[in-house]
């Protein structure tokens, strides 16, 4: 069976990520982390279950649009086919 392909947005600790991992996905795989903060625990858990972990932060990125291209070209380079957000803090248009 094909798994969909899933990314997280995260932002802190990331309990709802572990939880996802966790047993709740049946048809998804969990392909790539991205957080919106550069010190989120949520990071540390993505490296410790081996799942591709990137930081977008709109402070750093410098724009709003600056930072939904680097989240769009993140979801692109690994062909996510669903989003969650699970306690991302950060406002998408």
């Amino acid at each position: 069976m094909v798994k969909t392909k899933i990314a997280v947005l995260v932002s802190g600790g990331g309990t709802n990520l572990q939880a996802l991992r966790e047993g709740v996905l049946t048809d998804g795989e969990i392909v790539l982390v991205i957080s919106s903060n550069d010190s989120a625990y949520a990071l540390t858990r993505a490296a410790q279950a081996g799942v591709p972990a990137v930081v977008c932060s709109r402070k750093a990125l410098g724009s709003q649009a600056a930072f939904e291209a680097a989240i769009s070209q993140a979801l692109s380079d690994h062909g996510v086919e669903l989003l969650v957000l699970a306690g991302f803090m950060s406002i998408l248009s």
